[in-house]
Formats: structure tokens, C-alpha cells, sequence
């Protein structure tokens, strides 16, 4: 059930939210802790609160140290997103995480057999099948990287940030165990790898919207007045909030604090030249079953980068869309990188927002299609590899 916080934190937390500069912020979580009860039903909100300001403490810090005298803004675990989607390098140390940059990105890495070499988040962009995906290798994960041991919050601040993670594993020296520690370590900064049976996304909206929730799901044990309440009770009267799939009032308290997040995930098991890698690989299948996609690669010979490519462009769900003028017989090289599910408006708008305001209908090209092109509306769900003429009135 929910935490059914006092009424003194509830205000405390909407200042934290009124906060703009991170101190303010990290000052303002230290307020509100102190009116949050100690009990077991508030042992992981009062995780995650003291996850945050560790990681806001720690940014502030390290800008007092290197003189700056204070913060960028951010915390120091922001890296800032390019190409089509922010990819996490996840894994425990010499798994091989600068090797796969190095092998997959321009980034300039060192690749190095001492261990904990990785002491930042490192970016590189990766260019596949006309996408671009950033990869970020990360800190180590060790046993405790979840309780805020060594580069924990910097590590695991990313993986929450990126669009996705790859979990790496090496193959010379027990797979699964290496896979067991990642995973633990993200669930207990309630990082989900496994996609959860629901999910609420809150939209906060400027005053005067007022309250809509949306509900594409099933509410459980549950109502709608209830999970109304609930956001009410946190001062969040003016917010779009979409629920889908089976949600509970702890998955709604998971989201005002966004405690829990879902990223989708798949592993990649390096090494794959060395000897016992086969063995090791089987039983890292058996162990995973099916539940992620596994890439086995030697990222020291380029081994399986193909197939890395492939398994990233399914996993984050991206489709690539095509545009041409209307009249030219070519479409552009590059394409538009979209999430899968959408459509011709969503894509109109993207390009220019009078796109939308202005469109009379649009043309697609598509294998799937009986006839080809195919005249559409706004509502046309685009698949990958579509390609489309916008028509408008102008």
C-alpha cells in the first residue's frame, strides 16, 4: 500500500519539486526526509531520496574540488543525448566494456587489463543500418554499486538516464554470475531490465490544465477516486497521467517519485575466442531463457557487431522512416529514427509543426502494403522501412 506520508512531508515534497537548481533541490530532500516516517512501507522511498541526494552531494563536490565553485547544473552523471538513442555499457570490471567502444564507436577509450580503469561515463557513437545509437560505457558494477558503493550512483545514474542498457558479461570466467550481480545491483536502485506488467507516465502541465487520467489498463485493488486521491494528496492537480497495463497505488507513488524505471535490455557475452566461451555461452542461455536477446561477440576481433547492431534497433523498438519530396523520385539518405507504434502525425510534427496544421494527406511506400504508395492520414502507423510523401496546403 502506499506510504501514506503525513501531510508536512506531502508539502516538503512539493517544494523539492518547485526547486531549479540542484542544492536547492538536495536541501530541500533533506527537509522532506525528516518528515517521512521510518517503517518498512517507507524503507525504499527513503532509499531512493537518500540514492538522489548522494548523487546531487557528490556532483557538488567534485565542482568545489576542480574549482569551479558550482554546479553545471546537473548532476556529473548526465551525459547528454545524441543520435537516436543513449545506450548504457553496463558491466563489472575487464568484462570488456572499452574494448566494445572501441570496436563499435569513434570514442577514445583505453583499453586496459587493469582492473577499475573506467572512472567516468565515456560516450561514442555507433553508426548502424543508417541509425546512430550512443553507447556510454560506465564505472564497474561491484557488489554494493546499488547501496551508493565506489561509482554506484554515477553507474546506475546513467542507466536510468539512457534509453537503454547493455548488460556485458565475459565468457572466460562465469557468465551467470556476472549477470546475476548487474541485475541485482539495478534493482536496487529500482532499475527494471524486465518489463513490468504496467506502467504510469505523469505528465505535469502548467496551472489551470487540471487533473486527466488516462487509463489504458487495469487498475488493481484499486479505483480510479483512489489513484485521483492519491496524486491529489501530492499536490498534483495540473498533469496529464497515463496508465496502462495492470497498475497498483504503489506503481502510481513509484511514479510521483520516479523510483522505478524500465529499460530495456540485452547482454552481451565477449570473449567468445577464449576457451571454455561455448560452454560458458550455453549455460548463460539456459540461465537467461529467453528473457533478453544475448549477443556473443569477441570485441577484440570485431566478432558479432553486426549482430549487435540488430539486436539494439529490436530491443529499443526503433522503426527507420524515409521522407522524399513530394514529385522527386528519391528519398532522403538518411532516415528519421523513430520509436515503433509511430504514425504519419507524429512524424509531420516532428519535421514542422505546420506540417500538421497545414497537411492534406500523405504517400507511402511500403513492401507490406497490397498497393504501393498507399494514400494515408494522420493516423497511419508507420513500420520500418516506410517511406512518405507529406502533402500539405501549402
Amino acid at each position: 500500500m502506499p506510504t501514506n506520508l503525513p501531510p508536512e512531508a506531502m508539502d516538503k515534497w512539493e517544494e523539492v519539486e518547485a526547486a531549479r537548481n540542484p542544492r536547492d533541490k538536495m536541501l530541500k530532500m533533506q527537509e522532506f526526509l525528516k518528515y517521512v516516517p521510518q517503517h518498512k512501507g517507507t524503507m525504499k522511498l527513503r532509499g531512493e531520496i537518500k540514492r538522489k541526494i548522494a548523487i546531487i552531494r557528490d556532483d557538488l563536490e567534485e565542482k568545489k574540488r576542480k574549482g569551479t565553485g558550482k554546479s553545471s547544473g546537473g548532476p556529473k552523471l548526465f551525459v547528454e543525448k545524441e543520435g537516436a538513442a543513449q545506450v548504457a555499457v553496463l558491466g563489472v570490471t575487464n568484462a570488456g566494456k572499452s574494448c566494445l567502444l572501441q570496436a563499435v564507436t569513434n570514442a577514445n577509450v583505453t583499453v586496459a587489463a587493469t582492473p577499475y580503469t573506467t572512472r567516468e561515463p565515456t560516450p561514442g557513437i555507433m553508426d548502424f543500418g543508417d541509425v546512430q545509437f550512443q553507447m556510454v560505457e560506465t564505472p564497474a558494477v561491484m557488489e554494493g554499486s546499488g547501496d551508493g558503493r565506489a561509482w554506484g550512483p554515477v553507474t546506475l545514474g546513467v542507466a536510468r538516464n539512457a534509453d537503454g542498457v547493455i548488460l556485458m558479461v565475459d565468457l572466460s570466467s562465469d557468465p551467470v554470475g556476472q549477470l546475476e550481480l548487474l541485475m541485482a545491483e539495478l534493482e536496487k536502485s529500482r532499475v527494471l531490465v524486465s518489463r513490468p506488467s504496467g506502467r504510469v507516465e505523469i505528465d505535469r502541465k502548467h496551472a489551470g490544465v487540471a487533473l486527466r487520467v488516462i487509463l489504458i489498463g487495469n487498475l488493481v485493488d484499486c479505483t480510479m477516486k483512489e489513484v485521483e486521491d492519491l496524486l491529489r494528496s501530492y499536490r498534483i492537480n495540473d498533469a496529464i497521467v497515463k496508465i496502462t497495463g495492470d497498475v497498483t497505488l504503489d506503481d502510481v507513488e513509484d511514479a510521483i517519485f520516479e523510483t522505478t524505471t524500465y529499460k530495456p535490455a540485452l547482454v552481451v557475452a565477449n570473449k567468445l575466442d577464449v576457451a571454455g566461451a561455448e560452454a560458458n555461452l550455453r549455460a548463460l542461455k539456459k540461465h537467461v531463457n529467453g528473457k533478453m536477446p544475448i549477443v556473443a561477440m569477441s570485441c577484440e576481433r570485431k566478432v558479432g557487431v553486426n549482430e549487435l547492431g540488430k539486436a539494439l534497433i529490436e530491443s529499443l523498438g526503433i522503426i527507420r522512416v524515409y521522407t522524399k519530396e513530394p514529385g522527386s523520385r528519391e528519398h532522403t539518405g538518411r532516415p528519421f529514427a523513430l520509436k515503433r507504434g509511430t504514425t504519419i502525425g507524429d512524424l509531420a510534427k516532428g519535421i514542422h509543426k505546420e506540417f500538421v496544421s497545414n497537411f492534406l494527406f500523405a504517400m507511402v511506400w511500403a513492401k507490406r502494403l497490397p498497393f504501393s504508395p498507399k494514400k494515408v492520414g494522420l493516423n497511419f502507423a508507420l513500420e520500418d522501412g516506410d517511406v512518405v510523401e507529406i502533402h500539405t496546403k501549402i
